[in-house]
C-alpha cells in the first residue's frame, strides 16, 4: 500500500465520520418531518376577494333574493354595496334592509337607485313595508357606485340583475369613471331561446327579456360603454328550483334560508326560476356558464340581436342545471 495512504488515513476517517453524521442528520430530519407533517403548515398566498356591487330589483320575482343569498354565502366575494333598482326603489331598499338584517348581514351598505315607473308586480311588498324607515335617507346609488369605482379603479365587478336604469344614469353622469369598472356581469337578453324554452320540445325562439325591455335606452348605453360585459341570457338561466330541491332550502332553518322561505310565500307562485342567481355563480366560478364573444344590438322591442363586427359582450348560451344546483345548494346549506 502506498505510504501516502497511511499518512491520509486520519483525514479519510474524519471525512467518513462527518459524512455518516450528515446522513444520519438528514435521515432524522426526514423522519421528524414525516411524523410531524400534520402539524407543520406552509403559508399559502391568500387570494384577494373579488369586489362586487349588486344592482337589483328585488321584490317582484323571487330570483333576486336567491342571487343575494348566494353572494352572502360566497367567501370569494366582498360585497361593497347593494343598490335598489327600478320602480319603487325606496320600498325595494327597505326590503333589502330587512333581508340583510334578518339574515344576519346588517353591515353591508345599501343605496337607493333612481325611481322609475314600474311595470312589474311588487309581490313581496308586505315584507318590505314591515321594515322601519331608516334613521337617515338611503344614499344615492348612482353617486355612491361611481365613488366606489373611483376608489378602486379596475377592481370592481358590477352585478346587474334588474332593469338597467341605474347603470344608464351612471353612464350619463360620468362615463369615464364608469369605464373604470373591471366588468359588468348581468342577467339579461335572449339570444336563441325565450321564456320556457327548456329543451324538452322545440324552442319557440328568442323574445324581449324583462331586464332589457324595461329600459332599452340604458341597455344600449351599457352595450356601447366599452366596459367588458358578461351576459347571462334566458338561454342559460332557466334554472328551476323544483319540488325536490325546495324542501332542502325551506326546511334548513338558517337565518338566511328563513328569509327566503318568507319571501317565497309572499311571491305566491310554485317553482322559482333562478335566472339571477347564475350571475353570482358565474362571478365566482365562470366554468358554470362558459361564454362566447358576440356582437349584439338591441332593437326597439328590446330584442338582443346577434350582428357582425367586433364583439361587445361575452354571452353564455348554455349551462348545466345539475352543475349549477350542486354548486348553489352546497353553499346555501353549508351554514
Amino acid at each position: 500500500m502506498p505510504r501516502g495512504i497511511f499518512l491520509n488515513l486520519p483525514i479519510m476517517f474524519h471525512a467518513l465520520t462527518q459524512a455518516g453524521f450528515l446522513r444520519c442528520a438528514i435521515s432524522a430530519a426526514a423522519l421528524f418531518l414525516f411524523f410531524a407533517g400534520s402539524r407543520i403548515t406552509v403559508a399559502q398566498p391568500q387570494t384577494a376577494k373579488q369586489k362586487i356591487i349588486i344592482d337589483t330589483d328585488a321584490g317582484d320575482d323571487i330570483d333576486d333574493a336567491f342571487a343575494l343569498a348566494l353572494a352572502l354565502r360566497s367567501p370569494e366575494l366582498q360585497i361593497l354595496q347593494i343598490n335598489s333598482a327600478y320602480g319603487d326603489t325606496h320600498l325595494r331598499a327597505k326590503l333589502l334592509d330587512r333581508f340583510l338584517h334578518d339574515a344576519g348581514e346588517p353591515h353591508i351598505p345599501l343605496a337607493q337607485g333612481i325611481s322609475t315607473p314600474g311595470k312589474g308586480s311588487f309581490t313581496q311588498r308586505r315584507y318590505a313595508e314591515q321594515q322601519a324607515e331608516p334613521s337617515s335617507p338611503y344614499p344615492d346609488a348612482v353617486a355612491t357606485t361611481l365613488d366606489r369605482i373611483r376608489e378602486s379603479p379596475g377592481e370592481i365587478t358590477l352585478i346587474a340583475i334588474g332593469p338597467l336604469s341605474n347603470i344608464g344614469a351612471m353612464i350619463d353622469r360620468d362615463p369615464a369613471t364608469f369605464r373604470k369598472l373591471k366588468r359588468v356581469v348581468m342577467m339579461g337578453g335572449s339570444i336563441h331561446r325565450g321564456y320556457n324554452d327548456l329543451g324538452y320540445k322545440p324552442d319557440h325562439g328568442p323574445e324581449p327579456e324583462w331586464n332589457i325591455k324595461c329600459d332599452i335606452s340604458s341597455a344600449r348605453k351599457l352595450f356601447a360603454s366599452g366596459v367588458p360585459i358578461f351576459m347571462m341570457p334566458l338561454d342559460a338561466t332557466q334554472l328551476k328550483l323544483d319540488e325536490v330541491k325546495r324542501p332542502l332550502v325551506f326546511r334548513h332553518g338558517s337565518r338566511l334560508t328563513d328569509q327566503l322561505a318568507i319571501l317565497y310565500q309572499q311571491w305566491g307562485a310554485q317553482t322559482p326560476t333562478l335566472f339571477d342567481a347564475m350571475t353570482v355563480a358565474y362571478a365566482v366560478d365562470p366554468s358554470l356558464c362558459p361564454t362566447t364573444p358576440m356582437q349584439l344590438r338591441i332593437d326597439d322591442r328590446g330584442m338582443t340581436l346577434p350582428g357582425t363586427g367586433k364583439a361587445n359582450v361575452q354571452a353564455c348560451l348554455n349551462s348545466s342545471s345539475d352543475d349549477f344546483f350542486h354548486f348553489y345548494l352546497r353553499r346555501l346549506l353549508a351554514q
